[in-house]
């Protein structure tokens, strides 16, 4: 299933939020959103624009290249299967040359 960028800028948004120990409203004062909408974020359901993240990263006292940057990284495909297939055809063209 295929993660939308939205839902994964609201997760990342709402464990900053939640490992801070910090409720919607303290951050939507913060943010000077709604604490509707800033909800709404979170689950995914609104895009943030730039503003708005930038506003609601601010009121969590983080930096918005941080949440960004943990979001590609909860995004990016699990490259550990990849490395595999790479470093398993050199291993056999190895022993096939010391077989020679």
């Amino acid at each position: 299933m295929t993660v939308l960028l939205r839902e994964a800028i609201g997760d990342q948004l709402r464990r900053v939020r939640t490992g801070q120990g910090r409720t919607l409203r303290e951050v939507s004062t913060g943010a000077r959103v709604s604490l509707g909408y800033l909800s709404e974020v979170e689950r995914g359901q609104k895009e943030a624009s730039s503003e708005l993240l930038a506003s609601i990263c601010d009121a969590l006292e983080v930096e918005i290249s941080d949440v960004l940057r943990d979001v590609a990284g909860a995004m990016a495909p699990d490259s550990t299967d990849a490395v595999v297939e790479v470093i398993a055809p050199q291993a056999d063209s190895a022993a096939a040359l010391a077989a020679a």
